[in-house]
């Protein structure tokens, strides 16, 4: 623990708590509710009193909740709670229920692994696929984020539903995509009909798919126990651009939009037929796509969401822009994130200096650990920008970057087979991480 903040590791466990179990943070609101609050702080205290804890942060706690009893949320001192958990009041006494047992564990129909990240680093460091730890681990679940026309998807089947099959383990998959089937718009993106079939009718795999799926809001999917709450393996392969290739912490709303019309053109909301559609004049060309083609989240939110659904995280066939903005975000020092200073290739090299040109020397299909070149951010700040209390959500312990689209004995998208065939465009970018 850090000697000058005694309180730092369990700001940390508490920040844990709070984002990786959605359905039990949803319970805990009833905790605080007038006719249930007196309850809770009791149960609380006995819990405090009978968990091991470093002996500084349970005087606190114990002094926080038997001194005057709190009868409200309103009664709590909030600095003091703030200064151990992190959280104002009402979002700590809610981490502390969860933390404490106060809140029973959601059932789920779905498997998942029972290995710790400290278990799964070891495992993903002696594979040179990371993929592999399907094989490896003893639940081989997916979350394909983004699964576009399933080209992943069916890759991903064909290598290892067999081979999981033949020890009699089912492989689950599930894939969602905010397109929406029926649209117009988007191209070979959609899923493919083929594929979907094929997938849906395999033996052995657990499939399913979800399109015109918001995939930053499960909800009403974990609310259904469609998804399972937590995958061993989360992925997304070519994050799309603009939408994870600005910052919005980083970027203010009328920098990104100023960046979107110099790079990609004026652009409108309009309609196709029946359905909206944004118009993007590039050109002389017009083109369309989906309404929310140039929404942008950036690429926290997007780490945050794979990190919270899964042990292990891939994003795959990562193109340049994406990949610096997310570089931006793992390492610890704020020199990689200028306010207000979109990236492009003339400030790159001036911004992550030494990393910029051990990166981009690195050869295709070569990989480095992102700890050997800087240090690894020891937390990740809420990437809720309307969330005024800033907290953390944890951090990844093991970043490994990787140069190039494809990689031998991996599978891999559609988008990622294509790269080799587009020469104007830089290698893209292969990143393996797993949550702390």
């Amino acid at each position: 623990m850090n000697s000058a903040d005694p309180f730092e590791s369990f700001r940390r466990h508490m920040s844990r708590q709070a984002h990786r179990v959605p359905k039990q943070w949803d319970a805990s609101r009833g905790l605080l509710e007038k006719r249930a609050f007196t309850s809770t702080v009791d149960r609380l205290i006995s819990a405090i009193k009978e968990q091991p804890l470093p002996d500084n942060v349970k005087a606190i706690l114990l002094q926080l909740f038997e001194g005057e009893r709190p009868q409200r949320v309103q009664d709590l001192d909030g600095e003091y709670l703030k200064q151990v958990t992190g959280f104002p009041p009402a979002k700590a006494m809610r981490a502390l229920t969860i933390a404490f047992g106060l809140v029973p564990a959601p059932t789920s129909k779905w498997p998942m692994s029972s290995l710790s990240s400290e278990a799964i680093e070891g495992l993903v460091r002696g594979l040179t696929n990371p993929f592999d730890l399907l094989m490896n681990t003893d639940v081989a679940s997916v979350l394909d984020i983004g699964t576009g026309d399933l080209s992943f998807a069916e890759e991903l089947a064909d290598q290892y539903g067999p081979q999981l099959h033949q020890r009699d383990r089912p492989l689950i998959l599930h894939g969602v995509d905010r397109l929406d089937p029926q649209s117009q718009l988007g191209g070979p993106l959609h899923a493919d009909s083929g594929r979907l079939h094929r997938l849906r009718q395999r033996q052995g795999l657990s499939f399913a798919f979800f399109g015109h799926q918001d995939v930053f809001n499960l909800n009403e999917l974990d609310g259904r126990d469609l998804l399972a709450p937590r995958y061993t393996v989360a992925t997304c392969w070519a994050p799309a651009t603009p939408t994870f290739a600005y910052e919005p912490s980083r970027l203010s709303p009328a920098v990104i939009h100023e960046e979107l019309q110099r790079t990609k053109g004026t652009f409108r909301l309009t309609r196709f037929g029946k359905e909206p559609a944004l118009e993007v004049l590039h050109g002389t060309r017009a083109l369309l796509f989906p309404p929310w083609k140039f929404d942008v989240i950036g690429p926290l939110a997007l780490l945050q969401l794979l990190a919270r659904r899964g042990s292990l995280v891939v994003l795959g066939s990562v193109d340049d822009q994406v990949f610096w903005e997310i570089l931006a975000q793992l390492l610890d020092d704020p020199r990689y994130r200028p306010q207000d200073e979109p990236f492009h290739a003339a400030n790159l090299p001036a911004i992550f200096g030494g990393i910029y040109d051990q990166l981009t020397n690195l050869p295709i299909g070569a990989s480095v650990e992102l700890a050997d070149l800087g240090a690894l951010r020891h937390q990740l700040p809420s990437a809720d920008l309307s969330d005024s209390t800033n907290h953390s959500t944890g951090h990844f312990r093991y970043v490994r970057v990787s140069r190039g689209a494809t990689f031998p004995g991996m599978p891999a998208s559609s988008t990622a087979r294509k790269f080799s065939a587009m020469t104007e465009e830089v290698p893209p970018w292969l990143v393996t991480l797993v949550p702390a």
